[in-house]
């Protein structure tokens, strides 16, 4: 799902009903044989030795059809590339992943929620979603390992956006992002952490986009965020759900709330997680697109902010 992938299997000879149930949870599954009593995989075969990735690659295509084979790919833009990069923030470095294509149109600084990192695999799909539409990415860990042992600071909303404002501006200062526009992209404790960052008076933010978000963290800075919001929820998340309803009530500027239907706060439903990347990357586009022409002198002055 981070490169993209827009359905993902899983076939497996066999395997117990509970490793099936919580997998098909994320993946489709394809399994021979579902036991019962499973207490050794080696039990279910006459030859447990090890087959090479060669021989894999061999078995598959001998057993694809032939015109699927033959049939050549469809074109399509390249993925930015991405790099591994560090932040300065103060005295502390924290690592992230930088992606920016040739003809960015703005990029997205990620912040995580509670207990969640740059490697985070919801994030990363949505961040191949958005690259595929031409916007650059950047995840990065907001808190050290030695910080993250303490439950305070995965809760200190402050702490955490002001990390969100060091790499915005480290970014910044990198050849090339100069003057890309910038948007924020939260997930729950990460969401009140951007909308905190979008409300400081010294940044200048396209977009924040929400997904599961807990907004009500960013307690009374949420009237001061002018900056266009849209919030993802899914409809079966329903405590995050009321929270959203109240935030958006108190913010400052445009706003949307956008339910997916059958999701829970995690997106794990099938299908739920790339309506919501593509939520969000039809917001980023719609108002980050015309920021970079505006600063590229091809329009005009900046992007409307209007109102809910």
């Amino acid at each position: 799902r981070a490169h993209g992938a827009g359905r993902v299997g899983l076939a497996v000879p066999v395997a117990s009903p509970e490793a099936v149930e919580d997998l098909s949870r994320e993946v489709e599954v394809v399994c021979g044989e579902v036991a019962e009593r499973l207490w050794a995989i080696g039990q279910w075969y006459r030859d447990f030795t090890q087959v090479s990735d060669d021989e894999v690659v061999r078995l598959l295509s001998r057993a694809a059809p032939a015109e699927r084979v033959a049939a050549p790919v469809a074109a399509a833009d390249p993925p930015p590339r991405e790099t591994e990069v560090e932040i300065e923030a103060g005295e502390i470095r924290l690592p992230g992943f930088l992606a920016w294509p040739a003809e960015g149109s703005g990029l997205v600084v990620f912040a995580h929620g509670s207990g969640s990192s740059r490697h985070s695999p919801r994030n990363r799909y949505v961040a191949s979603v958005l690259g595929q539409a031409g916007l650059g990415t950047l995840l990065f860990d907001l808190l050290t390992p030695a910080e993250e042992q303490s439950r305070a600071n995965v809760f200190d909303i402050g702490l955490l956006a002001g990390r969100l404002i060091l790499a915005t501006r480290w970014a910044g200062r990198q050849p090339g992002l100069e003057d890309a526009p910038i948007g924020y992209f939260g997930a729950s404790t990460g969401a009140g952490a951007a909308l905190w960052a979008a409300a400081d008076p010294g940044e200048d933010v396209a977009a924040v986009v929400s997904r599961g978000g807990r907004q009500d963290l960013a307690g009374s800075r949420l009237a001061h965020v002018r900056t266009p919001t849209l919030l993802i929820v899914g409809g079966e998340d329903r405590a995050v759900l009321e929270l959203n309803r109240m935030a958006q009530d108190q913010l400052g500027g445009e706003s949307r709330l956008s339910i997916v239907p059958r999701a829970t706060h995690l997106f794990e439903e099938p299908g739920t997680l790339p309506a919501a990347a593509e939520l969000a990357r039809d917001w980023f586009v719609e108002h980050m697109a015309p920021v970079a022409h505006a600063r590229s002198g091809r329009s005009g002055s900046g992007a409307h902010r209007g109102s809910r």
